[in-house]
């Protein structure tokens, strides 16, 4: 199994976290595509540290940037085996940096191919996340949840609503499954955004981490 690992960001304030925030990567990319999200986060949570990890496996679809799966097929059943395959490797990761600094508190964020990871693997981690926060991805293996999530950490979906790339009907029904699941969710649909993060979804994200880590900032 594969060992990750990626840029990091933080504390703002210096000295040890007191708490971690993952954020996971979208195909083609690595971990320094978010890792310049961290200041803006930290303007909420100067207490965190921001971890980025390079996703194990080299893209299939450019030449350049990583994947954490294979998405050449849109197939639900291959997407699933994907994310299973390589959930153990995140989950790893997140308890090697977790034990690092003697914490059990943390978020996971993601983005597109990473927002599926950050659901998948989540929702079935032997240390739970307080939140995840899924940018313009999907919920895989729906069918699962009920047999298979462990945890119930609130969830912020968002979503442009002019995604020509991971169309916005993926999180619609995200929201949808989750919360026939029992988790609580907040959606965000952003018009005229297409494949990116938006602003209102972000201060959704900054806001939701403020809220499940105000006891320790």
């Amino acid at each position: 199994m594969a060992n990750l690992s990626g840029p990091s960001w933080g504390p703002g304030l210096g000295g040890a976290p007191r708490q971690l925030v993952f954020l996971i990567h979208g195909l083609g990319a690595d971990g320094r595509d978010l890792i310049d999200l961290a200041p803006y986060f930290a303007a909420s949570l100067p207490h965190a540290l921001f971890l980025a990890p390079d996703a194990p496996y080299p893209c299939d679809m450019a030449p350049f940037g990583r994947q954490w799966f294979s998405l050449r097929s849109r197939d639900p059943a291959l997407l699933e085996a994907g994310a299973r395959q390589v959930a153990p490797m995140l989950e790893s990761f997140i308890e090697t940096e977790l034990a690092r600094w003697n914490l059990t508190d943390y978020a996971l964020l993601g983005f597109s191919q990473g927002a599926m990871m950050s659901l998948f693997t989540g929702l079935r981690s032997t240390v739970p996340p307080r939140a995840i926060l899924a940018y313009s991805g999907a919920l895989l293996a729906p069918q699962a949840l009920a047999a298979e999530a462990v945890n119930l950490p609130p969830i912020l979906i968002a979503h442009g609503e002019d995604d020509d790339i991971v169309p916005v009907s993926y999180s619609h029904d995200a929201e949808n499954q989750l919360r026939a699941a029992g988790l609580a969710v907040e959606a965000v649909y952003e018009p005229d955004l297409r494949h990116g993060l938006g602003e209102a979804g972000l201060a959704a994200g900054a806001a939701l981490l403020a809220s499940v880590f105000q006891e320790m900032a």
